[in-house]
Parts: C-alpha cells; structure tokens; sequence
C-alpha cells in the first residue's frame, strides 16, 4: 500500500507537469524576451510554500547568466521594496492567486514601472489581473489525498521556472564555461570542469589491502603512501570498503584492544561513496562537501577501483579554501 500511494503520487505529479506542455504560449515567449531585454534584473516573489519555490527558481536563473534573486512579500512592505527598480521584471508565483500578503503589494510594484508577470493557476484571480503576462502552471488536482497541501501545483511551478531558465539558456546562448564562472568561478572553476580520471591517483599507486588483511597490514599500507586512507578490495579488485585516519584515531580513543590483529573489514566503512572515471571535479567536490570527507575512491565497470581522488588535489594543493575561497 505504500509503494502504491507512492507511485500514485508520482504519476499524479508527472502528468501535471506533462500538461504544462499546452499551456505554453506567446506569454511564456512574451517573458523570455522581456528578461533578455531588461538591464534589470528578475526579481521573484512569493509566500509559503510558493516561496520555497521562488528562491530555487531565483537561484537557478542566477547560476545560468540570469541576474536573479528572491523578494519576500512581507519583507518588501518593510522596506525591502527599495531594491525593486523599473528596469526590473518581477515574477509573482500564487497557485490560487488569492495571497493577500502577495497582492497587497503587487499594486507598489506596478507604482514602480517594471514589467510583472504571475505564475498562477487561476487565471481570472486578483494576482492575475495586476500583471502584464500570465503564466498558466493550474493543475487538475493535488497528490495530497486530500486536495490541499501544495503537492503537484509547487512541482508544476518548480517546473515552469525550469523551463523559463532553460529557455533563457538557450535565448542568450549561455555556455558551460559561463557556468564555471558562477560556480565558484577563477581558476577553481576552470579546474571543477575537468573529468576525475585526468587527476585522479591510478589504482597502481592508491593503498589498497584486501577482505581479511589485519590492521596492522592497512596501516602500513596507509604509510606507504601517506593519503590518508586505505582501500579494502576484494579478490577481483571490487570496491568493498575504505579505512581512513579518522577511524584509527577512532580506534586509539576508545582504546580498540589489538588493533594490529583486527581486520579490516570489522574497523571499514563498507560500500563508501564513490565516483565513476568520466564524472566531473565539480561533482566530487559536490560530494566530498555533503558528506564531509576529503578521499574519494574511482570505479569503473563491475565497481572495480580505478582510483583515488584526494580533496587537496581538486582544490589545488592549498591553493583554495574547501568552500572556495584563497586562502
């Protein structure tokens, strides 16, 4: 019953999206010229869950060329209005288009002169009758069984924004080198775009013990080679497991009994996080921040170690910050 209520979520939701596709029409055009146009920027608005919807679309038009950033309703009555110019175009998103916080403050806006557009799924609302282009993101029925926590209207929003950053992509021909810019930018985001398998330590030279070597074998392996960590292999050179000094320093402070004579397998994270050879820097690094780890083991077919990636060499050998930034 479970997997069946999951599943019936998803299809509910993905033929919402699907019915986006004949809402498209001149307005959606209308937009993406407005905003290739303006020397303002995109400015979104929204409250509630529509909102939360608003800052992603916000900042995945900033990450793709498009001067982008979230305007909270509340916020802007308070002051915050004072970043809205007339060169601006401002974006609104309400599924009813009923937000009195919303449309209270899309009259000031209008005041200011800049170009506003709705995402609504009313069209005949009072969000929809104060803006100069409207976005149709209406669907049938909520994934909710009962019809009202925002469930499919926040995804037909989420991608709509998709689809108008894309189109944007597309509009002002932004490339994946503008994209490093923006990521972190400079010579780091030259280096993210590059595959693992151009900097990563082949498997010939990465410490690895196989299935039953003692700890006492995977620290001298770990020695050897002085990265920080050993991977556990099994007889096929499959990906099993990988040992770091973390976990001996770990073992010495709770004071391991024999740690020499312990094997591998009973001190390893087993099935750790892993890459393939073609995967880019940017997603290891992505990785390594999430889970916070500074080794990162390759695979190739079979999950077979290919080899190792150490966070100082996407980072440049000390050259950079972990977050990006000169040290």
């Amino acid at each position: 019953m479970i997997i069946d209520n999951a599943k019936e979520v998803l299809k509910i939701e993905a033929e919402s999206i699907m019915n986006l596709v004949q809402k498209i029409d001149i307005s959606f055009e209308n937009l993406v010229q407005d905003i290739c146009r303006s020397s303002g920027r995109v400015i979104i608005t929204g409250i509630g869950k529509s909102g939360l919807i608003g800052r992603k679309i916000a900042a995945t038009l900033s990450s793709t060329g498009t001067n982008a950033l979230f305007l909270h309703p509340v916020e802007a009555v308070h002051g915050d209005l004072g970043m809205v110019s007339r060169d601006d175009v401002v974006i609104a998103i309400s599924n009813s288009g009923e937000t009195s916080e919303l449309n209270q403050l899309l009259p000031v806006i209008q005041d200011v002169g800049c170009r506003l557009a709705g995402f609504t799924g009313n069209l005949s609302s009072t969000m929809a009758q104060f803006c100069d282009l409207v976005i149709d993101t209406g669907v049938e029925k909520e994934a909710c069984p009962l019809n009202m926590a925002p469930t499919s209207s926040t995804t037909a929003q989420l991608a709509m924004g998709d689809a108008l950053a894309v189109a944007l992509i597309h509009e002002k021909k932004f490339k994946k080198s503008d994209f490093m810019k923006s990521h972190p930018g400079g010579a780091l985001g030259q280096r993210l775009s590059c595959k693992v398998g151009e900097i990563m330590f082949k498997a010939s030279v990465v410490p690895c013990v196989t299935m039953g070597s003692t700890m006492g074998a995977a620290i001298e392996e770990m020695e050897k080679f002085r990265l920080g960590a050993v991977i556990v292999l099994n007889e096929t050179m499959q990906l099993m497991g990988i040992i770091t000094d973390g976990d001996i320093r770990h073992c010495v402070a709770v004071g391991t009994p024999e740690l020499d004579r312990v094997t591998v397998e009973k001190i390893m994270t087993p099935t750790p996080h892993s890459l393939g050879v073609d995967s880019f820097l940017y997603d290891a690094l992505n990785l390594m921040e999430k889970y916070e780890i500074t080794v990162l083991p390759i695979v190739g077919v079979g999950n077979r170690l290919e080899g190792i990636l150490h966070l100082h060499d996407i980072l440049g050998k000390g050259s950079f910050k972990f977050n990006g930034g000169s040290q």
